[in-house]
């Protein structure tokens, strides 16, 4: 095969490695009302196994960037897919809630973060003229595991019970991501990055632009991960039922599938920073007509379009990352920013929770989501009237 062809076949490869990741991580929508019923647990406890689950997997972007660019991106994600499958068969043998937190909460972190950075990096050598395109593919991976695996699993817990699941779970994607990892191969493997023009990670540290964007980051990934855990309970508390419930949450991955392909002509003519800002507001704005209604319909138009914002700045995040500081560091620099939406993930679902527990309700921690989610917006806003010198910059 040619070199060409086989670029695409990375694209494939990294698809399969993400899809599999999102759809273990984003199928705990499904389990949510299963860990209440068998464990007697709070909704704040069971929010926090994925809480936990999430800053891993963030907190875990950078280290896994190093360890494939000096170990290689197959080896890594690898050992991605075999903390995948631990986690999941382990989980479903858990007897408390507290045995979550270690074998699914550190078992699928793991696993995302060792899957995902390294297969992006993998994707970039290939391309050139179809880079944004072959990038697009790949991460849209995160978008189909967002939609599928809240089905699939919630399909299986109906026919076989929640532990069964884990299980089937555990096997078809170890299957799947060792396929996939297998096909993981690195072009120009070894090749100095130092001689890559660009900041380095402890320059890009010492730049302003760095630390609006971390703040924004933390601020919104506050909120952001709040109707992936709780959409489902909030719509059954309405009255709809769990399938329904569980739905939501696909409709959301559905959404964020659209947002990463159409963000691109719309950022080019926007400006990415500014782009991103309007992201931000957009989630916020959303996040209010959840507070706003309970109405099935308009439930499920939040999801799509909360999806789609989601979905487009996370698209948008490493394009800003390169304009700023080029190519030399960036998957370090995007590691180490991924660490303040880590801080925001491990708070806010837990937080949610507790605050339902307190009061039963959600209408509090959605507000502030919401409130959040504009002054991540407000944070950028300093870095507009410097985009133009920033895009002069890297070049």
């Amino acid at each position: 095969m040619s070199e060409q062809r086989y670029g695409w076949a990375v694209v494939a490869a990294a698809f399969a490695l993400m899809f599999i990741g999102f759809a273990s991580a984003y199928s705990f929508a499904a389990f949510f009302g299963a860990f209440q019923a068998e464990f007697g647990a709070s909704r704040g406890n069971v929010a926090l196994v994925f809480s936990l689950a999430a800053f891993t997997w963030f907190v875990c972007g950078a280290p896994a960037g190093m360890a494939a660019d000096r170990f290689g991106a197959r080896r890594v994600a690898l050992a991605g897919v075999a903390c995948l499958a631990a986690a999941l068969w382990l989980s479903s043998m858990a007897a408390s809630v507290f045995f979550l937190y270690a074998a699914y909460s550190i078992g699928i972190g793991l696993g995302v973060g060792l899957v995902y950075v390294p297969s992006v990096g993998a994707v970039q050598p290939w391309f050139q003229a179809n880079r944004a395109l072959a990038s697009g593919l790949a991460i849209a991976g995160i978008g189909a595991g967002n939609t599928v695996g809240p089905l699939l699993a919630a399909l299986l817990i109906e026919r076989a019970g929640w532990r069964t699941s884990y299980q089937v779970l555990s096997i078809l994607f170890l299957a799947i991501g060792l396929a996939a990892a297998a096909a993981l191969r690195e072009r120009h493997a070894g090749r100095p990055r130092s001689q890559a023009p660009g900041r380095t990670l402890a320059q890009a540290l010492g730049t302003r632009e760095f630390w609006l964007l971390y703040g924004s980051l933390f601020l919104t990934c506050i909120g952001l991960f709040v109707p992936m855990v709780h959409l489902g309970p909030y719509a059954q508390d309405a009255g709809y039922s769990e399938a329904q419930g569980v739905a939501l949450v696909s409709l959301i991955g559905v959404g964020s599938l659209a947002g990463r392909f159409a963000v691109g002509p719309f950022a080019d003519r926007l400006g990415r920073e500014r782009s991103l800002a309007f992201m931000y507001a957009g989630l916020g704005a959303m996040l209010l007509v959840w507070w706003a209604s309970s109405a099935y319909g308009v439930l499920a138009v939040f999801a799509v379009v909360f999806g789609s914002f989601y979905g487009a700045y996370v698209a948008l995040l490493p394009t800003i990352v390169m304009d700023l500081y080029g190519p030399r560091a960036v998957s370090g620099i995007i590691g180490a920013l991924y660490t303040g939406a880590g801080l925001g993930t491990l708070i806010g679902p837990w937080l949610a929770g507790v605050a339902y527990d307190a009061f039963h309700s959600y209408q509090a921690p959605i507000l502030a989501a919401a409130a959040l989610s504009f002054v991540a917006a407000a944070c950028v806003l300093p870095m507009l009237k410097h985009e133009k010198a920033a895009l002069v910059d890297r070049g």
